[in-house]
């Protein structure tokens, strides 16, 4: 009996050894250079950390997705997650903090109306549900993770049909 306990510890204790080392290989490990985005419209940059670009592939995957696959807009394609298409909304959507302040309140790409009854916001959390789970760290990561992804991706990112 004492042995079943002794060997039942022992194949917990391996079980969760490979575990630690499987989630350690799935970390994101990008270099520095690439998560350097804009963090404000002063054009203050700033470094996303590893951890912090994982979390926002995270919430991009689990919640942004659905509408946003690689960059792209499913709702009108002709507005990306592109570099070019953040930075010319009103106001410029091309840092950190905008894509934050976007997230929590939507406009339309001219800034005059809202638009949070038709995109997910923290501002009515009534309708968007699934934002219920995220803070405003949380919201940093996601906007860090859009950023970086043109440094990464380049024009794979919100380009269109015409890349696989």
């Amino acid at each position: 009996m004492r042995f079943l306990k002794v060997a039942a510890i022992a194949f917990a204790m391996l079980l969760f050894s490979f575990q630690i080392a499987v989630d350690n290989a799935r970390a994101v490990n990008v270099d520095e250079v690439y998560r350097t985005v804009t963090l404000n419209s002063e054009g203050e940059t700033v470094v996303i950390t590893n951890k912090q670009l994982d979390n926002g592939r995270k919430i991009f995957n689990d919640t942004c997705s659905q509408c946003h696959m690689a960059g792209r807009t499913k709702t009108n394609p002709n507005i990306t997650l592109k570099s070019e298409d953040l930075e010319g909304a009103f106001p410029s959507r091309y840092n950190v903090l905008a894509l934050v302040d976007f997230i929590n309140d939507p406009k339309t790409y001219d800034g005059e109306e809202s638009i949070d009854v038709l995109h997910p916001s923290m501002s009515r959390l009534d309708l968007w549900s699934e934002m219920r789970k995220y803070n405003q760290d949380d919201l940093y990561n996601l906007a860090g993770y859009i950023l970086v992804q043109p440094n990464l991706k380049g024009e794979q990112w919100g380009g269109g049909k015409t890349i696989n």
